[in-house]
Order: C-alpha cells, then structure tokens, then sequence
C-alpha cells in the first residue's frame, strides 16, 4: 500500500503595523500648543493696538519697541540681571536651609512648635516693604540689605510648608518606629523628613519665585546692590526717566527670572520625588 503523507500549512499570522508616534509631538500638542497660540495671539493683540489707539509708546511701548529698547541698553540690562540673579539665589539659599532648620527644632519638640511658631504666622503678616527700611537701617544701603530682604520674604512659605510635611507623617509608619523603639532624632531622618520631602519641594518652589521679589523690593528701598543696579534699580530709574520701553524690558526680564527659577526647582523636586512619591511619578493610562 502506498503511504499518502499529509502535509499542513502552517496559518499565516498577519501583523497589523501601527504608525509610529513621534512622542514630543504628542507631548507639545497636549501641553504647549495652547499657551504658544494664546501667546502669540496676545503679542499680535498688544502690537496692533497702540497703533491703532495712536498711543505714545512712554504710555503703551509695542513688543518691537521694547525688544529694540533692551537690545540698545544690554550692557545695562545684563549687569542688573546678574547681580538680581546673584542676591535672590543667595535669599533662596539661605531660607532653604535656615527654613528647614528651623521646621525640624520646632518639630522636634511640640512645645517649641507651640511657643514660636504663631510668632512666625505674625512676622508673616507685615509687610515687607515696611521692614525694609528697618533692615536698611541696621545692614545698610547695598547688597547685604537686599539679601536679607530677598532672604525675609522667602523664608515663611519653606518652614510653613516643611512643618506641615514634618507633622503629616502616616500614623502607622510612626507606631512602627516606636514599636521598634526608635529614637525621636532615628524617627526624624528616617521617617519624619522622607515624608515631608514634598511638602519641603512645595515650599521651595514658592520660595524660588518670592526671593526674585524680595531682591526687587530691596533695590527697590536700597536703591543699590554691590555697588551698582540691579532690576529694580534699573526699573526705579527707567520709571523717573519715563523710559517706558526700557522699563517693561525690566519687568520681562524679571518675571523670565522667576520662571526659570521656578522650573528650575521643579526639576530638582521631579528628581527626587520621581522614583517614589506619586506625585512625580508617570501615570500611564
């Protein structure tokens, strides 16, 4: 008999081949594209109107008028930016540290958190355009003066935010250390201080923002810093000279300053908090 061999044909299994996604395309269109319109819109909006208001440009500069006015006094502009960027980081610095300094004694002890804290909730409420000349009194005209200004306005916000961190901790979590008899300093580095980091980021942002506000005001009461303008300065003297181009040049630069600091102490928070706290953490839907 003859053998008959059967021979079966494998299915041909057909691969559906999907377009490639540009992954910055999705992530510009989802986020940026809407503030790159409505900011175009409102450069477009800001350059027709005086124009046809016939506004004189010391009342409304247009967008060319103040791009023409800062390229013309860079090399005025540029020394008031570094030495703003110099006495606001050096502010910043020094609330950060001396902020969550502060938060962790007060922390560490509910009766020092109870006897000084409301103080500070009072100190918060004063102006600081009206200590400013006090600081200016005691420190002097100049970058001292302006530091400690920049240092005064940024402070609150970091240990305001580090206590709260500090006093959220997860009860479970603290019952663990203390079953496991930790020590109220073990319990503080090791669990206390991890879980208020976000909290500590929250305020460092604010923080970031206000010590640029802070170095502004001062030269602002100051009138100088280290011997020569900063932003505020500059803006004090373009307002008495009616330089009006020159004087929105200043304010842009300014708010580019908070903005970049901004992000930058975002960044920093994203790097910390992003390979544990959610809310750094992608969520993929």
């Amino acid at each position: 008999m003859a053998t008959q061999t059967i021979i079966t044909k494998k299915p041909k299994v057909e691969t559906i081949s999907h377009p490639k996604t540009n992954p910055f395309k999705i992530i510009f269109k989802g986020m940026y594209i809407g503030p790159v319109i409505a900011l175009i819109a409102f450069l477009s909006l800001w350059q027709l109107l005086p124009t046809l208001l016939d506004i004189k440009p010391f009342i409304l500069p247009k967008p060319t008028d103040v791009v023409q006015a800062a390229i013309t006094d860079w090399h005025i502009l540029w020394p008031a930016i570094q030495i703003t960027v110099l006495e606001s980081v050096i502010g910043f610095l020094l609330s950060a540290i001396i902020g969550i300094a502060i938060s962790i004694l007060l922390a560490s002890s509910k009766v020092l958190e109870v006897s000084i804290y409301p103080y500070a909730i009072i100190l918060q409420t004063i102006p600081v355009v009206a200590v400013a000349p006090i600081v200016v009194i005691w420190f002097g005209a100049g970058f001292n003066s302006i530091v400690i200004i920049s240092f005064l306005i940024g402070f609150f916000p970091v240990i305001s935010n580090t206590l709260m961190g500090l006093n959220s901790v997860d009860k479970n979590m603290s019952e663990l250390f203390t079953l496991y008899n930790a020590s109220n300093w073990k319990k503080m580095w090791k669990l206390r201080i991890p879980a208020a980091l976000p909290y500590i980021m929250s305020g460092l942002k604010i923080s970031c923002t206000l010590s640029i506000v802070g170095a502004i005001v001062g030269e602002y009461i100051a009138g100088i810093g280290g011997g020569k303008g900063g932003l505020g300065y500059a803006i004090t003297v373009a307002a008495i000279q009616l330089k009006t181009p020159y004087l929105f040049a200043c304010g842009i630069a300014a708010a580019i300053l908070g903005i970049s600091f901004y992000l930058l102490v975002s960044y920093i928070s994203h790097l910390l908090l992003k390979s544990w706290h959610e809310s750094a953490m992608k969520v993929e839907k």
